[in-house]
């Protein structure tokens, strides 16, 4: 599976890819990332990404031609032109729903901005598939992008150790409930002892156990869920 992500902001992915589940994948050829400048597009000598906004108002806003030639040109290195998402607070919420149908993509390409935000024109001539992390502000698209990307490659086959790990996730599933609660060694720390049917070795009572646990945590941290 590949990613490009477009961004004024390389560098800010050197440490991430090289680290944890992502830096193995990549060495295992499951995964592929690619890093285009964004300033790479620009024609004059100061490299200029953002401008003014027409009719006044405070910040910078991003050029339309930096950002179209880039997706378009990044969009030309591969058969598959790929899914275009514009990371942005005015797009629909990431979810898990959304994580399933962005795994099955072969190639994604994640648009990061920063500033105000996006002249309108680029949402207009590239019909971005516009996603948010949530109702709050980032100073940027980056963080937003390894979200996607950190929750996508979950999916992608091999790329986990244990291919059921992702199975028994929060919001995975038909149902979409949270995971139940997890312990291990020891079993007793400061008073407080694992549940004794997780110890017993009877596999039914653990998965009975680990069901109603599912529904208990989810009605009282997240009843939307339920309903």
């Amino acid at each position: 599976m590949r990613f490009d992500v477009l961004t004024l902001f390389p560098g800010i992915f050197s440490g991430y890819m090289g680290e944890s589940v992502l830096a193995k994948a990549i060495d295992r050829g499951l995964i592929d990332v690619r890093l285009h400048d964004i300033r790479d597009w620009t024609t004059d000598k100061h490299h200029t990404v953002d401008d003014r906004p027409f009719g006044g108002g405070p910040g910078m806003v991003l050029k339309v031609e930096p950002v179209v030639e880039c997706v378009e040109a990044v969009r030309r290195q591969d058969d598959e032109p790929g899914h275009l998402v514009m990371l942005t607070p005015q797009g629909r919420q990431l979810n898990q729903a959304m994580v399933e149908q962005l795994a099955s993509r072969r190639r994604i390409l994640l648009l990061c901005g920063r500033y105000e935000g996006f002249d309108e024109r680029i949402r207009t001539i590239l019909e971005p598939d516009e996603i948010s992390l949530g109702d709050y502000i980032l100073n940027g698209g980056e963080v937003a992008a390894m979200a996607v990307i950190e929750s996508v490659i979950r999916l992608v086959p091999g790329v986990l150790g244990d291919e059921d790990s992702s199975a028994g996730d929060s919001f995975s599933g038909p149902d979409r409930l949270l995971e139940f609660a997890q312990y291990t060694r020891p079993r007793e720390y400061r008073g407080h002892v694992v549940p004794e049917v997780l110890v017993s070795g009877d596999h039914q009572a653990v998965d009975r156990w680990r069901e109603e646990n599912r529904r208990q945590r989810t009605r009282q941290r997240r009843a939307d869920l339920v309903e």
